[in-house]
């Protein structure tokens, strides 16, 4: 009997929660824990973090998870590792439900940097107004250039005070064209830095820089353990044994 543990808080492990749903399968939606108001799901959810490898495993033997896909953010590195390490010690098959990295295109202008200690670098020493597209979790290495006006994003109202001075914009995507081009232009915002997340509900922002031909300091995806991969909901309910029903 099938019983599959989804990691997710992406688009795509929602639409995959509802196949999976569609499908009457036996299945446990797990939310990091990062957003405090995600996303009903229509499976049994859980939202929090396992405690590492150790306790990711001790839940998949403790609730008989036969099947675990990995459908977190492309940067949620630390969670990807920890299913790695668990699956492989409990013998559990593991997937990844993974997007397509956006590729650079005729027209953008994209400095492509390691990691976010580069992206700070990668900013000029000149003020300038910068769009940070990267979550809340890594926006503290920019205080070293507080000579920036910075307009950051988040699905939820910061609880702590950020560490410096920022126009706060509080909104959930997927984004449209229209909307990025005039947030960026109310703003003037003249640079952006952004995650290489790929897929479509965060990509506006890309084509609006490329349409106001604003340089954008794009940040690889870190490096993972190898695991098998695919791009599709449609793929993933195949591997799990089913046809999907409601769209790839």
């Amino acid at each position: 009997m099938t019983r599959a543990l989804i990691l997710g808080g992406t688009s795509d492990a929602s639409q995959l929660a509802a196949e999976i749903a569609h499908a009457s399968m036996d299945a446990v939606y797990s939310y990091g824990g990062r957003t405090r108001a995600p996303a009903d799901q229509p499976l049994p959810t859980r939202v929090g973090g396992f405690g590492g490898v150790c306790g990711l495993a001790d839940y998949i033997r403790r609730e008989g998870i036969t099947h675990v896909i990995d459908a977190t953010h492309p940067f949620a590195a630390e969670m990807s590792r920890n299913a790695v390490a668990a699956c492989a010690e409990t013998g559990t098959p593991l997937i990844a439900l993974e997007r397509t990295p956006w590729a650079k295109t005729p027209g953008d202008n994209w400095i492509e940097v390691g990691d976010v200690d580069a992206a700070v670098a990668a900013l000029p020493e000149s003020p300038a107004n910068v769009f940070l597209a990267i979550g809340r979790q890594h926006i503290a290495p920019f205080g070293n250039k507080p000579q920036h006006a910075y307009t950051l994003r988040f699905v939820d109202p910061p609880e702590a005070p950020l560490p410096f001075p920022a126009d706060v914009i509080v909104s959930r995507g997927p984004f449209t064209l229209d909307g990025e081009l005039e947030m960026l232009r109310t703003r003037g915002v003249i640079w952006i830095v952004a995650r290489n997340s790929g897929g479509d509900g965060a990509r506006a922002k890309i084509d609006a820089a490329r349409t106001l031909g604003l340089p954008v300091i794009m940040i690889a995806r870190p490096e993972l353990p190898e695991r098998q991969r695919v791009e599709s909901v449609a793929e993933i309910m195949q591997w799990l044994g089913h046809r999907t029903c409601l769209g790839a």
